[in-house]
């Protein structure tokens, strides 16, 4: 038995895209949890020394170099930057949080050059804007996310990414210019819709519409470098945001699970980047938001 769980482990690590296409979505729910199909390998290896099982211990060969391969290399240490980085933050700061100012300055101390926010709702964004003003003298508010930055920003637009159906105000979208001192880079801030899991399996149709708009928005934009925060409600391997994760790099370094800040499971808070590495990426200090923060260290091609 534990040889015959390892090749289905081993064969559900490879082949998760031939899932993808599954009644009610179990690809996309298989994809989230991925990272976490080591633990079964875990149980499975202690299944196998107990059972003083050889077969088993090979058989545990192939989960285990799947998901090495896949995950492996996030395990590896933070590789020295670049003369060109710059540091971002991502955060959903939560329509609940009760202590904007202190979620603020926890932000500000890591010393980001961009701070990206989602579930911006007054009058919290004047407090947001008091208390990271200082430090970040620039920044842009669009519905309900917001980017504030220690360089300059222009052209701030909307970006409409709201999936079909949905008829009262919705604004989680945002693109901006950043005249970063290596040049000038474009900015995208987005709040994709929220999954749900359901009788009928994972509910995640709306956020794979407005990923698909979002992606279309990063084909077509001009300037040559991108760089996305958000929470995309997703993660990386989620076939889902693959209108994203095809079009732009992810972090090479770090798992940086962000959700539910109580006991963080997945990371779908997300810092992607076009024509730029995002070489590393870590949780930071919880804070009033049922999110955890995450920074990256992006450089710049």
């Amino acid at each position: 038995m534990p040889a015959a769980l390892a090749a289905l482990t081993a064969g559900l690590l490879v082949f998760h895209r031939a899932v993808a296409g599954s009644v009610g979505r179990v690809g996309s729910l298989l994809e989230t949890f991925l990272p976490w199909l080591g633990l079964v390998i875990v149980v499975l290896f202690g299944l196998a020394l107990l059972r003083r099982s050889a077969t088993a211990l090979v058989a545990l060969l192939l989960p285990t170099a799947a998901w090495t391969h896949l995950f492996g290399g996030l395990l590896l240490p933070a590789e020295e930057s670049g003369p060109h980085d710059l540091v971002v933050v991502q955060h959903n700061v939560s329509d609940e949080n009760t202590d904007p100012a202190g979620t603020a300055r926890a932000l500000a101390d890591a010393g980001p050059d961009l701070i990206a926010l989602q579930e911006l709702v007054p009058p919290a964004v004047q407090v947001y804007e008091k208390t990271l003003a200082p430090d970040y003298p620039h920044h842009a508010v669009r519905g309900t996310v917001g980017l504030w930055s220690k360089h300059p920003l222009t052209d701030a637009r909307l970006l409409d990414i709201a999936p079909r159906g949905i008829t009262e105000p919705w604004s989680r979208g945002l693109r901006t210019a950043v005249h970063t001192p290596h040049g000038e880079i474009a900015a995208y801030v987005a709040h994709l819709p929220s999954v749900r899991v359901g009788a009928s399996g994972l509910m995640s149709s709306r956020r794979d519409e407005s990923a698909g708009l979002l992606g279309e928005a990063v084909a077509a934009e001009q300037l040559r470098t991108v760089i996305l925060l958000g929470d995309l409600n997703g993660t990386v391997e989620d076939h889902g945001l693959a209108p994203l994760t095809s079009r732009m790099d992810v972090a090479r370094r770090g798992f940086a699970l962000s959700f539910p800040a109580a006991f963080p499971l997945v990371r779908i808070d997300q810092v992607m980047a076009r024509s730029a590495t995002v070489a590393h990426i870590r949780t930071l200090s919880a804070t009033g938001s049922d999110h955890l923060p995450v920074t990256a260290h992006i450089t710049l091609r």
